[in-house]
């Protein structure tokens, strides 16, 4: 007679009461940039597209001209030899040449892909300008594109001969919700008017004036994260030196802010300063990871260790000073100046970004010169490297890893046997680079194995973030796929990736404890963690195969768990399946309620899904 085997079930056993390490209390944060107009034309809450215009690439394209009626003449040109401070040069000048009542002209500016009116909403703006008619008046007017419908106007009188900001606000009455609009500024007679510094801005997040966009400011609070790296990877360095993040000159009034290009071929406004970076992290409760340029551009531009870099590591300590400062000393002061008091909290410092590929070889010993002058006077930091150094030993090394769903898969044990005795881990920038703009379930899957192997592994690795955050998905709006959040003028939306972080970020427990699978097939993964104090247990399980994976669960070490349990589950018929600005709640967490009759109990997971059980013991 033939021998009759049965198949197994597949199990999984959790040793409650014998954790392995400690999960760090930082693990995930955001890593953020100004790449794919995550800041002017995202995050940053600015309406208006070049709002210095003429110095860059073509920015005075985004001021035509505005001629209405027949009886109106107006040329718009580029003046050098003139703007409102030291730091802003040059403006745009107006030659009304022709312009009655009825025949208005001047300049528009279409915003970032459309500029969003709401009904009901007041809108702030200001501009700086001068005029050879003094007593002027410019009429500031937000204009529907297709029907020339006005949601709203205001009037600013008596614009002088010298440069001067003016302020204005309007509010919108019952008009409907669109980005199909435009911001104009005309006059009704015959003058020369110089404008710079043309801002308009909506509600922000938590009311911050010159805040940011609420929507997207929404979604990051919902990640909960714990970090911010600021101000961000290539943004930091610049194409050349002369275009690096200089936080001296992103602070203070925008007047005093001169701007800079982006590695991404567009101007950045620098009205996300570094103030603005730490009151981010103050509105999201999070702590600034803070990079500071470490002498190295991307086009192989570099300073010698030596005398030379000496300035730099000085604004690395003035950077410093400026975060953490008190109002005693010079740049705590300008920080207090600036309108916050109170000094922020500091515990890592980034030296530099991604300096392997630094072709000179420089960067132990540009590492070793700041990694010895910050320490000297702020020892308590800790100092990360962007790649291995000799010399030195690091406190942190920064990993960089972007990969397709197969490389993730086999990503996932590489730091279950790294030596314990070198730098912590900072996972500074990861993705698995599925899907356009956003990331699709299946990109989200991987991600999500990822992040059980980050978890498990969390007593070497003290943080990680994803990269990038951020993509507006306009045509030209993206210089990179694949990006965690989306948006244009009016909108945003989650990728998959972005809610199985989410889950991920918000429930975790504070020790990691044993979790084994067996007789599950390839692409099942698990991490557990528990709250002791709150007598909690949280397992997070990764189903990425095509078919429902029963699982036999046994928690070792209790004696009895609650009756009832919560199961959050992300999933999808299909790994290609995803959300975009159409359709942004196509794959979304769904939470439900177990019955749990003990230790020991069977749990079914759905074919392509993120879960998260949470119980307690």
């Amino acid at each position: 007679m033939p021998l009759c085997l049965v198949a197994q079930k597949p199990t999984l056993a959790i040793q409650v009461d014998k954790p392995t390490a400690k999960v760090s209390p930082t693990l995930y944060g955001l890593m953020t940039e100004e790449i794919n107009f995550s800041y002017d034309g995202g995050l940053y809450g600015e309406l208006v597209r070049d709002r210095v215009p003429g110095r860059g690439w073509d920015s005075l394209n985004n001021w035509p001209a505005v001629m209405r009626g027949a009886h109106s003449s107006v040329a718009v040109d580029l003046d050098s030899r003139t703007g409102p401070s030291a730091a802003i040069t040059h403006s745009m000048k107006v030659t009304v040449k022709a312009a009655d009542e009825k025949s208005p002209a001047g300049v528009e500016n279409a915003g970032y892909w459309g500029i969003p009116v709401r009904a009901n909403t007041t809108y702030t703006g200001s501009f700086w300008a001068k005029t050879d008619q003094p007593g002027l008046t410019v009429t500031v007017a937000l204009e529907n594109n297709q029907t020339g419908d006005k949601a709203a106007t205001a009037t600013v009188a008596d614009i002088g001969k010298e440069w001067k900001e003016y302020k204005y606000s309007f509010t919108t009455g019952a008009v409907e919700t669109s980005a199909n609009n435009h911001l104009t500024l005309t006059v009704t007679k015959p003058a020369t008017i110089w404008f710079d510094l043309v801002s308009l801005f909506g509600p922000t997040y938590k009311n911050r004036p010159g805040g940011n966009r609420i929507d997207l400011m929404e979604k990051l609070a919902g990640m909960h994260p714990k970090f911010l790296r600021l101000p961000g990877g290539n943004y930091l360095e610049g194409n050349h030196i002369n275009e690096r993040f200089n936080f001296k000159e992103t602070i203070g009034p925008w007047v005093n802010r001169p701007t800079h290009p982006s590695p991404w071929n567009y101007r950045s406004s620098d009205g996300m300063g570094l103030l603005e970076f730490l009151e981010w992290c103050e509105d999201l409760n999070m702590e600034p990871v803070l990079a500071v340029y470490a002498g190295y551009s991307l086009e192989q531009e570099h300073i010698e260790p030596g005398p030379a870099l000496d300035p730099h590591v000085q604004d690395a300590l003035d950077e410093i000073e400026y975060v953490t400062g008190g109002p005693e000393t010079r740049w705590g002061a300008e920080r207090v100046k600036d309108g916050h008091p109170a000094a922020f909290p500091l515990h890592y410092v980034e030296i530099g970004n991604e300096d392997q590929f630094d072709h000179s070889g420089s960067y132990n010993g540009r590492f070793a010169q700041f990694y010895k002058a910050i320490k000297a006077k702020y020892p308590q930091l800790q100092l990360i490297a962007t790649t291995p150094v000799n010399g030195i030993k690091p406190d942190v090394i920064d990993d960089h890893y972007y990969k397709t769903t197969e490389d993730m898969y086999a990503l996932v044990g590489h730091y279950d046997k790294a030596d314990r005795n070198g730098p912590k881990i900072f996972v500074g920038e990861w993705a698995t680079r599925e899907g356009d703009p956003t990331p699709d379930l299946a990109a989200a899957l991987a991600d999500a194995a990822w992040m059980t192997s980050m978890e498990r592994n969390s007593d070497l690795i003290v943080m990680a973030s994803y990269a990038p955050l951020l993509t507006n998905v306009n045509p030209k709006g993206m210089q990179w796929a694949t990006d965690l959040i989306g948006y244009n003028a009016l909108s945003s939306y989650g990728s998959p990736s972005y809610y199985a972080q989410a889950m991920f970020y918000s429930h975790m427990g504070t020790e990691v404890v044993p979790a084994t699978l067996s007789g599950t097939p390839e692409r099942v993964y698990t991490v557990a963690t528990r709250d002791e104090t709150a007598r909690k247990l949280i397992v997070k399980l990764v189903n990425a195969t095509g078919e429902a994976q029963t699982l036999a669960v046994s928690l070792d070490g209790v004696a009895k768990v609650a009756p009832q349990a919560k199961l959050i589950t992300l999933s999808g018929k299909s790994p290609n399946a995803t959300n975009s600005i159409d359709n942004p709640s196509a794959l979304v967490p769904v939470v439900s309620t177990l019955q749990i009759p003990g230790p020991k109990f069977d749990q079914t997971l759905a074919p392509y899904s993120v879960n998260i059980l949470e119980l307690n013991y």
